[in-house]
């Protein structure tokens, strides 16, 4: 059992979230009314994730993308209203990291994604705060096979491009909305890119480059971070945790 703020205060230190200038708070967002035995964890803190939270009787949600973006209405009405409603009556607390979490270098959704699919010599570039990582497979691997092998692990079919079949060994990722970073995953010299989205210009970028290009979905590349994380604190604090998965195509 722990206090929403002291959660907070060590996920806030462990992820160094005051060096990450971000595009929303980290951190405790809503401090609920308990303390936290329960904890559960997703990649986004919509009315789903909320109700299924606490339909499992959880103190506190952790979560990705949290609330409070740069830029938005801050005006808690429509669906805003709703989920905020939602997570006040059942008296929860809810904590998001956002870039902290995508750029710590063994919890964060980058290291994660990296476990997850099995890359050999995972390491951070240290371009754009450390959120473009490389590495290599074990052996080299077509493209088409390379993205199978990927949509397996992550029980989802991407989308790629690849207009030659120059085997994929070494590869660079940016999970999430990461396709700009395409310019400069080529300039590591890396065979294939991987992220979760696809633009419009990342086609021709790709074949442009001459570079594997695989977008496997945002969600479903951003949801090994805060897994990790939440078996961390369950962990190291005595918590339940547990992580709940909202289907999401995106």
């Amino acid at each position: 059992m722990i206090e929403p703020l002291a959660l907070s205060a060590y996920c806030d230190q462990l992820l160094d979230s005051a060096a990450c200038t971000d595009y929303a708070p980290n951190g405790l967002q809503v401090e609920g009314e308990r303390p936290i035995r329960r904890l559960v964890s997703g990649v986004t803190a919509s009315l789903a994730l909320i109700e299924a939270a606490l339909e499992l009787q959880a103190d506190a949600l952790l979560v990705h993308h949290g609330w409070f973006w740069k830029g938005e209405n801050p005006c808690l009405t429509g669906l805003k209203g709703r989920r905020v409603r939602a997570l006040i009556r059942g008296g929860a607390s809810l904590i998001a990291y956002h870039l902290p979490l995508d750029i710590h270098p063994t919890l964060g959704n980058n290291a994660a994604l990296g476990t997850q699919l099995g890359i050999l010599d995972a390491q951070a570039t240290g371009i754009g705060n450390g959120v473009l990582w490389t590495g290599r497979l074990c052996t080299p691997m077509a493209p088409a096979d390379w993205a199978a092998t990927v949509g397996a692990r992550l029980g989802r079919t991407g989308t790629l491009v690849a207009d030659s079949d120059r085997p994929v060994q070494h590869l660079a990722w940016c999970t999430g909305g990461g396709q700009g970073y395409i310019e400069a995953a080529a300039a590591l010299g890396v065979e294939a890119f991987l992220s979760g989205e696809i633009s419009e210009q990342t086609t021709h970028a790709a074949r442009e480059l001459g570079i594997a290009y695989l977008a496997a979905g945002h969600h479903a590349t951003e949801r090994y971070g805060v897994q990790a994380l939440g078996d961390h604190l369950a962990r190291h604090f005595g918590l339940d945790h547990r992580y709940v998965e909202i289907d999401n195509p995106a």
